[in-house]
């Protein structure tokens, strides 16, 4: 598969079949995500690999925990302007309208997004964790790495949806891997196989043009 064909077909799957995923294909694909660029190369990601009794275990573990919760960081500004509010919002829309819950259904919007922290049914996932002095930059490498983990898989038949709505749950998924007070949350991911009769699989987002974001001088 070349790189273009890997970056065409990866897209946030939202609904995956139970078939496993063995964990020796995981430790490959983070080996080979690790020559993702970062600064100084100081490889800022700690990763963590749940799959098989260790998701049962943590999805359990979700399920029993009810202390309340502050987010690791704001996943959009609070006051998002344009174009990206309208980006964010028709997104939402053209999901919602796949599923057919009206914008009126609070109920089934809400149980939707509660299907991030199940991992969509997905049988594997990773969460990220930096270490809290690292700042923007080594955010940006976080994201390089997660990226090309994410078109590795693609590779090898895997489909993923990055998750930063873990961050809402810092402290439950901290206490679980228990990691130290100076190591932040930044997103989980579900890996596997998605299932190609779910219709929120078929959803699409759309790109604005590049001419709107990209100047030549």
């Amino acid at each position: 598969m070349k790189v273009s064909e890997a970056v065409a077909s990866r897209k946030s799957i939202r609904e995956f079949l139970k078939t496993p995923v063995e964990n020796s294909l995981i430790k490959q694909l983070l080996e080979k995500s690790a020559r993702a660029a970062n600064g100084g190369n100081l490889q800022p990601w700690q990763i963590f690999v749940i799959n098989n009794e260790s998701m049962s275990a943590f999805l359990k573990h979700q399920s029993e925990w009810t202390d309340p919760e502050t987010s690791a960081y704001n996943i959009y500004p609070s006051s998002l302007k344009e174009p990206y509010r309208t980006s964010r919002y028709q997104l939402g829309e053209q999901m919602y309208s796949l599923l057919n819950i009206s914008r009126d259904d609070k109920e089934a919007r809400f149980m939707q997004v509660l299907k991030n922290f199940e991992f969509f049914g997905a049988p594997t996932a990773i969460f990220c964790f930096v270490d809290k002095q690292m700042g923007p930059p080594q955010w940006s490498d976080l994201g390089m790495f997660l990226q090309t983990f994410m078109l590795l898989g693609q590779e090898e038949g895997l489909d993923t949806c990055a998750q930063e709505a873990w961050s809402m749950k810092q402290e439950s998924v901290s206490d679980f891997f228990q990691v130290d007070d100076e190591t932040m949350l930044f997103c989980g991911m579900s890996i596997g196989y998605k299932d190609p009769e779910a219709l929120i699989n078929q959803l699409d987002s759309e790109r604005r043009p590049v001419d709107d974001w990209a100047t030549f001088v």
